[in-house]
């Protein structure tokens, strides 16, 4: 589902239509996960009004929540969250620690904090469970490397351009599992570095220039 940003409409009203919309195709929520946009106090009072389990990400802003996501040990607390016009909500915090081990150049332990609703589930799954929702960012980041640039208003162009930009990261995706998937047992594994998406562009890029006979080559006068 891809929907336009209006300025006019608060995250909420974003939430409103897409849950409703949900409950109109009768499917059910297990749990929502929100990137940190979505961390606000009018968010998850309405989320806990409606009874929506949910997970999202702690903004690291203000002494009390750095305090809170320091520790070694894995762990639950409750947080007072507030706003500007004084509305506060409780939360529930739980904070999954990993260490780094040299990942990204750091070491020592990262303390990884989510405002949960709903689930009772240990740290680690938590963490994990949140952590699958980044390939949607990665699928939208891929899909702006090849959606045409524009700078029309008209909704609908930008619609063609995003479902042609999906597409093509679908068929790149089908090609990996159909001709790079490793044969050996267990889970399936795909050898991605054979095949990149870059790879891929340059191929449709190619294949576009001969079906068109893009001239590549001038004659010079001089």
């Amino acid at each position: 589902m891809y929907h336009c940003v209006e300025r006019n409409k608060t995250k909420v009203d974003y939430l409103t239509y897409f849950i409703d919309l949900i409950e109109e195709l009768d499917f059910n929520i297990k749990v929502l996960c929100l990137d940190r946009e979505f961390y606000s106090v009018d968010v998850f009072e309405f989320l806990q009004d409606k009874e929506i389990s949910h997970i999202t990400p702690v903004v690291k802003r203000g002494n009390a929540i750095k305090q809170l996501l320091n520790g070694r040990k894995a762990r639950s607390a409750e947080y007072v969250m507030k706003n500007a016009q004084k509305q506060e909500v409780q939360l529930d915090i739980v904070i999954d620690v990993k260490y780094m081990k040299g990942k990204r150049g750091k070491y020592g332990c990262e303390n990884l904090g989510f405002v949960v609703y709903g689930v009772k589930w240990p740290p680690r799954k938590v963490s994990n469970v949140y952590r699958r929702r980044f390939a949607i960012e990665s699928s939208y980041r891929m899909r702006n490397i090849v959606k045409p640039r524009t700078s029309t208003k008209d909704v609908t162009f930008r619609y063609f351009f995003t479902i042609i930009s999906f597409l093509l990261r679908n068929v790149w995706l089908y090609l990996q599992k159909k001709h790079f998937t490793i044969v050996k047992p267990g889970p399936i594994t795909i050898d991605e570095d054979k095949f990149r998406f870059a790879r891929f562009i340059l191929f449709v890029e190619e294949w576009l220039r001969r079906k068109l006979r893009i001239q590549l080559v001038v004659q010079c006068l001089r």
